[in-house]
């Protein structure tokens, strides 16, 4: 597990800096995200596995995840069932050697969010990532929610902080 942390953004808060999860199997796709990474004041938490995941999601206010198609344990398909489980859903980006018309429709069909290419180019990183950030931060303001350590999780149809 790769962990980067980079100094926030002007406002405070869980949801004022960008944190991403990425659910990566390959090194090489971990090295070049996390070199792209290191020219931002993004946090960057790499996994290979959803269970890494889903031990992760609970503590961390990742308001961004990027996924393979593939993984050891399932598919971009089981991490979008993981997070559809939050109550605040963090946008799914799916990453892949074979982004083509398909997969995208696909993905956002079943509600992700973007499909970015493999290998990464830095520009497509940015701008994939800054506006699924941007919705997703939207929707925990919308929503009144608090993450990460105050997180928010579903009770009968509501919502409570559990701290």
């Amino acid at each position: 597990m790769t962990n980067h942390t980079i100094s926030g953004c002007v406002m405070s808060g869980a949801t004022s800096t960008v944190t991403v999860l990425a659910l990566l199997p390959a090194r090489e796709d971990q090295a070049s995200l996390s070199e792209i990474f290191k020219h931002s004041r993004w946090n960057l938490h790499s996994v290979e596995t959803i269970g890494q995941a889903r031990s992760l999601l609970d503590d961390l206010a990742a308001g961004v995840v990027l996924s393979d198609t593939r993984l050891a344990d399932g598919d971009w398909q089981d991490v979008l069932y993981e997070l559809a489980r939050r109550p605040v859903e963090p946008p799914l980006i799916v990453t892949s050697r074979m982004a083509d018309d398909r997969l995208w429709s696909a993905v956002l069909h079943l509600g992700g969010y973007d499909v970015l290419a493999l290998p990464f180019h830095a520009h497509e990183v940015f701008r994939s990532v800054s506006q699924a950030w941007r919705h997703w931060r939207s929707k925990v303001q919308a929503a009144g929610v608090a993450v990460g350590k105050e997180r928010a999780v579903g009770a009968g149809g509501g919502l409570r902080l559990a701290f």
